[in-house]
């Protein structure tokens, strides 16, 4: 139980902190709904409860992928993360549907609906508010990731910019809070021209386009962490790792190299080629230096070397881009 606390102690904090604020505003919404009948409200109350979900299951697989390693499994816990954003998905992925259904039911089959309208308006008014704090929280963790410094008012757009870059969990909160920002505001525009011009087949309407952003969202998170969860090579990193160990005077070439994303960690395995006359307590050396070097860099956690003599053959061709 002690061990649980302090591996939820470190876990995704945005996640955690966007689960909250969606649990709240998925209950407000669920409120303002029971008391409009609006299908707007109704589709942002689905979204909200779906996000709180989501995000909340996340943040315990981003605690859990933090265990260390035990002897059954050497190689950690990183990719349980990505484990349980599969299973996360399929929830948001019954509330999209359920949220496009019902907007086709009230496009189909339109309700005028007056009463409630300011009560309406300042929920999701509410929700914009808090849904852009919690976006603006993930974006300065994206950014804090990938070493990136931006203003306060540049921080989202340029978050946008490395979010390829940024931890499971970090990412799916970004891309969830920011569909959800906009369906908070596509949801108040919906509300107030129904009001004023009676087409309240509008409000269905905006019901399906929340909807399908959610789908949107579930298929971007379901191909990123199916990747991580079979095991994703790291490009960028493994071209920087390689040209730094190339820059070694003992490795004459690489042989292999691989860069595998555990969850919010990676994974290194070389086999360098260098002077076949060089001693093995020597080449120990070469190894403890490689391995100190290589684990300073960003998110590395592990790493396994070998060494093979020198074939002449040039394997390593790679460079890093700028």
């Amino acid at each position: 139980m002690r061990e649980l606390a302090r591996l939820l102690k470190n876990g995704n904090k945005p996640s955690f902190i966007a689960a909250l604020v969606n649990l709240f505003l998925g209950i407000i919404k669920g409120i303002a709904y029971f008391f409009t009948g609006n299908v707007a409200m109704f589709a942002e109350m689905m979204h909200s409860l779906g996000d709180a979900a989501n995000q909340f299951f996340v943040f315990v697989g981003s605690a859990l992928s933090k265990k260390a390693p035990t002897i059954q499994f050497p190689n950690g816990f990183g990719r349980v993360v990505n484990l349980v954003c599969l299973g996360a998905v399929i929830i948001v992925g019954i509330l999209s549907y359920e949220t496009v259904r019902e907007g086709l039911h009230h496009v189909l089959h339109p309700v005028k609906q007056s009463d409630g309208i300011l009560l309406a308006l300042g929920v999701l008014l509410i929700g914009i508010i808090m849904e852009s704090f919690v976006l603006h929280k993930a974006a300065k963790e994206i950014l804090h990731e990938t070493g990136v410094s931006a203003s306060v008012f540049g921080s989202i757009p340029k978050s946008a910019v490395y979010l390829k870059r940024a931890k499971p969990a970090t990412k799916l909160v970004w891309m969830e809070d920011a569909v959800a920002t906009s369906g908070n505001v596509l949801a108040f525009l919906a509300i107030v021209i129904a009001y004023f011009t009676g087409f309240h087949e509008l409000e269905g309407i905006v019901s399906m386009i929340i909807g399908t952003m959610m789908f949107f969202v579930v298929g971007r998170v379901f191909l990123d962490n199916a990747r991580g969860a079979i095991g994703e090579t790291d490009e960028e990193m493994l071209i920087h790792i390689g040209n730094l160990v190339m820059k070694d005077p003992h490795v004459k070439d690489i042989e292999r190299l691989e860069v595998v994303k555990e969850g919010e960690f990676l994974h290194v395995e070389l086999i360098a080629e260098t002077n076949p006359t060089l001693s093995l307590e020597y080449l120990d050396q070469v190894r403890d230096h490689l391995v100190e070097l290589i684990l300073a860099q960003k998110g590395v956690t592990k790493v396994m070397i070998a060494f093979d003599k020198e074939d002449n053959i040039t394997e390593w061709n790679h460079h890093e881009t700028n």
